[in-house]
């Protein structure tokens, strides 16, 4: 049988300890907030990783994990790691473009309709090259997002300025905290003129 490692020691501030109550018992609190400034209340009260799994129901590692995470990294160790996801597959500016298109009527691009529907929209965005593969439920999404219903309104908004593309490019860009292909630091502003 393998050693079992001692568990971590856990000393509280007074300002800690404060917190943690008011994380463990608050109404507002996330669940898992909750449990993980449980966990850590117990080991400052000297209790060991299996007494604590035991008093509370919850898995040895989950105990074992929040208390060395605290430990390490104190408070701000009992939040969640930021996760990479999935990227996203579209740009904020293909998205942008999909929404101008849907607010413009279809007879002025060609299309014989007399209203937009979604997998009308889709089917034109790929032909006009905004994206290489679209789905009507993709685009039905990004027009939820800003209450557009091309399908039901009779006036629309019309995007005929023939520089929209660079301009909504630098745009979105600085709202995705970019500047010319590099991420912004958290205290730069922009690197933009």
């Amino acid at each position: 049988m393998l050693p079992v490692a001692a568990a971590r020691p856990i000393s509280l501030t007074a300002s800690q300890r404060q917190r943690l109550k008011k994380m463990a018992h608050g109404h507002k609190t996330p669940h898992q907030a909750r449990v993980r400034a449980h966990i850590v209340l117990h080991a400052a009260r000297g209790r060991s990783n299996a007494r604590i799994a035991r008093e509370t129901g919850l898995h040895l590692d989950t105990v074992r994990t929040w208390r060395d995470r605290f430990a390490r990294q104190g408070i701000a160790g009992l939040a969640d790691r930021k996760r990479s996801g999935r990227p996203p597959s579209f740009t904020a500016l293909q998205t942008a473009q999909v929404k101008a298109l849907a607010c413009r009527l279809p007879a002025e691009t060609g299309t014989p309709l007399s209203r937009w529907s979604c997998p009308e929209l889709a089917r034109e965005a790929v032909t006009r090259n905004i994206a290489d593969s679209l789905s009507a439920s993709t685009v039905r999404r990004w027009l939820a997002q800003d209450a557009l219903k091309p399908w039901q309104h009779r006036s629309r908004i019309f995007i005929t300025d023939p520089g929209f593309r660079p301009k909504a490019e630098r745009v979105l860009d600085l709202y995705a905290r970019t500047w010319q292909g590099r991420p912004l630091g958290e205290d730069e502003l922009s690197g933009a003129p």
